[in-house]
């Protein structure tokens, strides 16, 4: 189908990954819509015309591989067929996989099917402005001053259900898939563009089916992008990558003049003084986002995870949090409703002890937990006349803007990297319009719920 406008759609395969690849498209001046589905042409000629771009919001962290398959395939496919030059599988900058759960070397095994008529697959993981960093095939994550070797990162080595013990991406990727990948490294990457050029060809000669970059700045991904998008002039490109890809490909477009600025009419949002929060995420991160919104002004209901899951105490745990959380919000106080303070929390053992009891499956936790949680926000926005809530946690992000009936979100304003103020297009009147700000674990500065309260 051609739709003019169009150079690039992805799917993200977490909800919170997914805006941050939209903000990186639209902060390089392109306008992007995030859809919960993948869109029909009807729907982007009728409501977005003028969009550039679009992703994909989807929950395939949290697939095995028969799910992959049956769900993920279909979706790629439909992807293909909007003939964009760049087709990209979003996966978080910190490469959450595994050969059971959300295997990245699957979507590549996929995509040299779908996409039979490239050279090989590009592979694009670093960030430098998320401080994650790809040098000689390894990835490493900062966090505050400290940069960690992905295997030894404090969250992502004991990740509850894909923990991250290996940092080379081509051994990782090994356990994933038998595809060959070759490297461009770090000093590959270094130069002017006409020797980088010829470093990238002798790599291609070595005919890899997939081709990782190597990023430790903003120089190699210009690059990265100028090499991404001169092979999409030959055949559209399936990329594999972080939202690197999106801030390769921006960068390039700006330097030869495709993208353009956007307005600051399109770019606005709502002043507000009431926020409620959301949080399933149990990074060390998110734990002091919580800290410190609870020690300057902000009110908290912490709900025992272990019965969100429990059949028999749901139900009565949700309407106690939906009336304590009533009594706080008539008071005009900002609410973080939360689930976990860190790794650490000892919620987190007892919920996978109590899954294991009902022969619950482990891997489903965020699943649950997520829905539940949306059922609680859903409930409380009916009832408060709240305009801005935040979601923290990107497996909780995506199950509960389900529950809100919401189709579309496009970024209206920077918050923090990967972070962004967005508004909601739902089917239900009650949500359509509502500022929404969605929060992976491993985003944002200590103070963001306060930034997002005040912005």
């Amino acid at each position: 189908m051609q739709l003019p406008n169009l150079k690039l759609c992805f799917y993200g395969d977490d909800f919170t990954g997914s805006t941050d690849s939209m903000e990186a498209l639209t902060n390089s001046g392109l306008r992007t819509v995030l859809f919960l589905q993948v869109p029909s042409p009807d729907l982007l000629n009728n409501k977005f015309s003028d969009v550039q771009c679009f992703g994909v919001a989807g929950v395939s962290r949290q697939m095995d591989t028969t799910e992959m398959e049956n769900d993920l395939r279909p979706i790629l496919e439909k992807l293909m067929t909007f003939d964009t030059q760049i087709v990209h599988y979003k996966t978080c900058s910190t490469f959450d996989s595994s050969p059971k759960v959300g295997s990245i070397g699957k979507v590549i095994d996929m995509g040299k099917e779908i996409f039979p008529y490239q050279k090989f697959i590009p592979l694009l993981v670093g960030v430098p402005l998320l401080k994650r960093y790809t040098v000689f095939g390894n990835l490493f994550v900062g966090v505050d001053d400290t940069t960690y070797r992905l295997d030894r990162h404090p969250t992502m080595s004991r990740h509850p259900v894909t923990p991250m013990n290996e940092s080379d991406l081509r051994l990782h990727l090994a356990q994933q898939t038998t595809s060959f990948i070759e490297l461009l490294d770090i000093n590959d990457m270094t130069g002017d563009m006409d020797t980088v050029n010829k470093n990238y060809q002798k790599r291609i000669e070595m005919k890899p089916d997939v081709l990782l970059y190597d990023t430790l700045e903003d120089a190699h991904l210009l690059k990265a992008g100028e090499l991404i998008w001169n092979e999409s002039l030959e055949t559209q490109q399936f990329v594999v990558g972080s939202s690197g890809v999106e801030y390769a490909l921006g960068k390039y477009w700006n330097s030869i003049g495709i993208a353009k600025q956007l307005t600051k009419k399109q770019l606005n949002c709502k002043k507000t003084n009431q926020l409620l929060v959301a949080s399933g995420s149990c990074s060390p991160v998110t734990h002091k986002q919580i800290e410190w919104a609870l020690n300057n002004g902000f009110e908290g209901i912490k709900i025992p995870s272990q019965d969100l899951v429990h059949p028999e105490k749901k139900d009565a745990v949700k309407r106690r949090v939906h009336k304590e959380a009533s009594d706080i919000l008539k008071t005009g106080k900002s609410l973080i409703i939360y689930t976990a303070l860190g790794p650490d929390d000892p919620s987190i053992t007892q919920t996978k002890e109590l899954m294991l009891s009902l022969n619950l499956n482990t891997h489903s936790s965020g699943k649950i937990i997520g829905q539940q949680l949306g059922e609680i926000i859903k409930d409380i926005l009916l009832e408060r006349d709240l305009q801005r809530i935040v979601i923290a946690g990107g497996d909780t992000s995506g199950f509960l803007t389900q529950e809100l009936e919401v189709y579309g979100l496009e970024m209206t304003k920077p918050i923090d990297p990967g972070g962004p103020l967005c508004r909601i297009y739902s089917e239900n009147e009650r949500f359509d319009g509502l500022e929404i700000a969605l929060k992976g674990g491993q985003v944002g500065e200590e103070d963001y719920l306060g930034k997002c309260l005040t912005i």
